[in-house]
């Protein structure tokens, strides 16, 4: 499927700059449920594999809801496939039947920042991890949910309390890059996910921030060459280029403002543009090295 057209592609970055959502798949793919019940087992690489998955853990959480691995994998698989909604669901009962349970809490919390209930997160948020022993994932998706709010300071703090515990864990330095640049620092966000894109453990939506950042930053043929790492040189091409559209606005910060109080509310709807959009510059703040 080709790349969405720039004037459809720009909400989609935008919005995401503007760090609404914590979600995304990551690793290898894996076959039928064997071992796949696992919460923080790697994931379906592809959408069809994904959305096999996610039915399969469905059908067995439909016949033991109570179980805390089935229901974690579930929900993990559901927030992947950008059901948020539902995530937050399956989340918030088993919230109700284990109250005390920090994965559960973390799991509940990081699904409701990605449904765009940022306030309910903060609140969530802070029971899933302690001062004694803070989780730096917790920690990351802390820092996500006060940029959310506009609390750029706050965040960076939090993703500095987290890189305390994990050094130079590439999803968190990109997070605070993406941090840097919503508060447009952008040389200092360029060198922070230039850091990030540069560890082992980094992703395509690692070096996905990084591009958007150059281009941010009027450095588009840097851009369109981090982005041709993942992408076909006619995509990236086709992405550099609405980026370069959306900051030749009057006031582009304030489009993407505008177009990021849309995201969270709309983004649980475009199941149907899941495929093109993955082949979209789609930054991304993560409250995980892969939803937990």
């Amino acid at each position: 499927m080709r790349v969405i057209p720039s004037s459809k592609a720009r909400p989609a970055v935008a919005g995401l700059l503007a760090a609404l959502l914590l979600a995304g798949c990551q690793g290898i793919g894996i076959g039928g449920l064997t071992g796949s019940t696992n919460p923080n087992a790697a994931l379906p690489t592809s959408t069809a594999q994904l959305e096999s998955y996610t039915d399969d853990l469905g059908r067995a959480y439909e016949a033991n809801p109570d179980n805390k691995q089935i229901a974690l994998a579930y929900a993990r698989a559901l927030r992947a496939l950008t059901r948020y909604a539902q995530a937050v669901a399956v989340t918030q009962r088993l919230a109700a039947k284990y109250p005390k349970d920090m994965d559960v809490l973390g799991a509940y919390g990081k699904a409701l920042a990605e449904d765009g209930r940022s306030r309910e997160a903060q609140t969530v948020l802070p029971e899933a991890h302690t001062p004694e022993q803070p989780n730096w994932s917790i920690l990351s998706a802390q820092g996500v949910v006060a940029d959310q709010l506009g609390d750029h300071d706050q965040a960076q703090e939090y993703y500095s309390a987290a890189l305390k515990i994990a050094p130079n864990q590439p999803q968190v330095l990109s997070n605070l890059g993406l941090s840097y640049a919503l508060s447009k620092q952008l040389p200092l966000a360029e060198s922070t996910l230039r850091r990030a894109a540069a560890e082992p453990g980094a992703d395509m939506r690692v070096r996905q921030n990084l591009a958007l950042v150059l281009a941010l930053e009027g450095k588009f043929d840097a851009a369109q060459n981090v982005a041709q790492q993942d992408l076909s040189p006619v995509d990236a091409a086709e992405n550099v280029a609405s980026i370069r559209e959306m900051i030749a606005q009057a006031d582009p910060w304030d489009e993407i403002r505008k177009l990021d109080k849309k995201t969270a509310k709309t983004a649980k709807n475009d199941a149907p543009q899941r495929d093109a959009q993955r082949r979209v510059l789609q930054p991304t703040q993560l409250g995980a090295a892969d939803p937990q």
